[in-house]
């Protein structure tokens, strides 16, 4: 099922000023979590809005917003991101995450982090307090305590559902002798984009990878025009799937770049890139968009993405493809 959400032609003259948030996409159609589960992730997404938003509100930066959202679902051992990240092959997890500024178009990014509790305020430090726009694994970890970042021991990010689902997926590769992912597998990334009262847009992602993966993998989480992406011209995005697949389309810069240069909506460039340009070349996943003038679609070829925006006049939580 393919869905794309835009904001409504009425809500376009109010306050510009918003965010919109994932928390991944995959299998995610009705009967998969129980009422109580959708429940919380309803409201940790709505939670992680009201961060956001409350920041903007008061005429603050899209990048503390996106930044003050994405914390929360990192701290949450609901998504796979921060305390919620998924192990890799070798029983480890690790973490990747990135930040872009619209306005000046500086960019951080981390990648392979094992011991850092807030990924994306490492990113946002590189690219605050580096002449850089990524590092990885020790030399991420060193950076972070050179400033004065937030370290844990990794067992820190060991979460007993998640290390439930490595067994069953150890159990499930010897069964088939493959490592390719099942078909209800999510992608558990999570995201923002914010536009603030200034007119600046930003874009955060981060994400504990996927399940089983190997030999220090890297998606497209870190990847600035493949995960994220935030420039004032156009619009921001942040990706959730394959990454892979968004790695080689460089999705994030597409849709960004489709609005630029062709003139299309938010919505149009998103659907395009992800229901046309991704499907046709296997992958899936999803993206939530928001452009210069407010406009802003969340859009995902899989059963479900975790979604959330607000705005003056609308707040809105979704996981399933209503």
């Amino acid at each position: 099922m393919t869905v794309a959400m835009a904001q409504p032609a009425e809500e376009r003259n109010a306050s510009p000023v918003t965010i919109v948030i994932h928390g991944g996409a995959g299998a995610l159609s009705p009967g998969r979590y129980s009422p109580e589960e959708e429940a919380a992730f309803k409201a940790k997404l709505a939670e992680a809005l009201d961060a956001g938003y409350a920041i903007l509100e008061q005429g603050g930066a899209s990048l503390d917003a996106i930044e003050a959202a994405i914390v929360l679902m990192e701290d949450s051992p609901l998504f796979n991101a921060g305390k919620g990240a998924v192990f890799t092959r070798d029983g480890k997890n690790e973490l990747d995450a990135s930040v872009m500024d619209g306005a000046s178009l500086n960019a951080g990014a981390v990648a392979g982090v094992t011991k850092v509790k807030n990924p994306i305020r490492l990113a946002r430090a590189v690219m605050k307090k580096s002449e850089h726009v990524m590092f990885a694994r020790e030399g991420a970890e060193e950076f972070a305590t050179e400033h004065g970042l937030e370290i844990v021991k990794p067992k820190y990010f060991h979460t007993d559902h998640r290390w439930d689902a490595y067994k069953r997926a150890l159990e499930n590769e010897k069964k088939k002798k493959e490592s390719r992912q099942p078909r209800d597998f999510k992608y558990g990334t999570v995201g923002a984009v914010a536009l603030d009262a200034n007119g600046n847009l930003a874009a955060g992602t981060s994400t504990g990878g996927m399940t089983l993966k190997r030999y220090g993998r890297v998606g497209d989480a870190p990847i600035i025009g493949a995960g994220t992406f935030a420039d004032n011209k156009s619009c921001a995005v942040s990706s959730t799937g394959h990454g892979e697949y968004f790695i080689r389309l460089t999705i994030a810069r597409e849709i960004c770049a489709q609005v630029e240069y062709a003139g299309k909506t938010v919505d149009e460039a998103a659907d395009d890139v992800i229901n046309n340009r991704l499907q046709k070349l296997g992958g899936d996943g999803g993206v939530i968009v928001l452009g210069a003038d407010g406009d802003y679609a969340m859009t995902f070829n899989t059963d479900g993405m975790f979604r959330g925006v607000k705005n003056a006049v609308t707040k809105e939580v979704a996981i399933y493809g209503e």
